[in-house]
């Protein structure tokens, strides 16, 4: 698998996606994937530090310029704890857990992730609170985003062999059949 091919899809899809939900900075931005289905094969099996930063690297730099924060999910065996910036767990009230993610607990994604963040800090979870996501390879983020999902569809839906699903959220609708709404 050719890794500029990989980080030249990553960087489409993120900004494709950013430019679609329009974020506010300081928003609370959800990433999940798995390397392994990047590069064709089964979940937790060839997990790669190579691939990793081919996709890491340009996502994270689309959401510093766009000043919003990521929040990575980690796999099943470290319990989907997330990998946030300090800040973001301050900003956010999130609830510290003591756990050091590495390719064959917490995934290749998350432990480049959190060799690449300034003041990484693991959370149990992000409470239900992110704004958008990209989940690459199925691996199910929607539990950390707010409660009205939005699937967005996007040019591109694989990044390498990965499926990949982007989702934002948007505020609930409260009101009966006389209520009027904004424009979302």
């Amino acid at each position: 698998m050719d890794l500029k091919e990989i980080s030249k899809q990553a960087e489409e899809v993120i900004e494709e996606l950013l430019d679609i939900t329009n974020l506010k900075p300081g928003s609370l931005f959800v990433l999940g994937g798995s390397t392994s289905e990047i590069l064709g094969k089964k979940v937790g099996t060839a997990g790669s530090l190579d691939v990793a930063k081919a996709v890491v690297d340009p996502i994270l730099e689309a959401l510093h310029k766009r000043g919003l924060y990521l929040a990575v999910q980690g796999c099943e065996h470290i319990n989907r704890a997330l990998l946030v910036e300090e800040e973001a767990q301050d900003k956010y009230g999130l609830e510290e857990v003591n756990v050091i993610p590495h390719e064959h607990a917490g995934g290749s994604i998350q432990t480049y992730a959190y060799q690449q963040f300034k003041n990484p800090v693991m959370v149990e979870n992000v409470k239900g609170l992110g704004h958008a996501g990209l989940d690459i390879g199925l691996v199910l983020i929607g539990m950390h985003l707010r409660p009205v999902v939005v699937p967005v569809r996007l040019s591109r839906n694989k990044i390498g062999e990965a499926t990949i699903v982007a989702a934002r959220t948007r505020p609930k609708m409260v009101g009966g059949e006389r209520a009027r709404y904004k424009k979302l």
